[in-house]
């Protein structure tokens, strides 16, 4: 099993920055890919991010040039820098880790709130 507890979410104004990390822990080392999702009430969650275990980035175009996401394999750790952060950021973050054993397998965190407002 995984277990993902995330950190650093909290209230910043538009233009600010904020940084939110992701600790993972048990059988750390056959997760394949960590990230972050995100989602607003009454929304789907949807993919801010992500980083495979070799390095492969996906970033949703809404982040592309102000967010930038980064990992330690070793600590099982993902880090999301944002910066210039936009009122529409606004969302519960959720870290996502997955790994594929005899199937996929899907670990989530219990989300930190990320609010940009003036």
């Amino acid at each position: 099993q995984v277990q993902l507890v995330e950190s650093g979410g909290g209230l910043v104004q538009p233009g600010g920055s904020l940084t939110l990390r992701c600790k993972a822990s048990g059988n750390i080392f056959t997760i394949y890919t960590l990230g972050w999702y995100r989602q607003v009430p009454g929304k789907q969650r949807e993919l801010v991010a992500d980083i495979t275990s070799d390095g492969i980035i996906n970033n949703a175009d809404s982040v592309k040039g102000r967010f930038t996401i980064s990992r330690d394999n070793l600590k099982g750790m993902v880090v999301l820098q944002m910066n210039n952060l936009k009122p529409e950021d606004t969302a519960m973050y959720y870290c996502h880790a997955d790994r594929a054993l005899d199937y996929v397998e899907h670990f989530w965190g219990q989300g930190t709130q990320v609010t940009v407002s003036s």
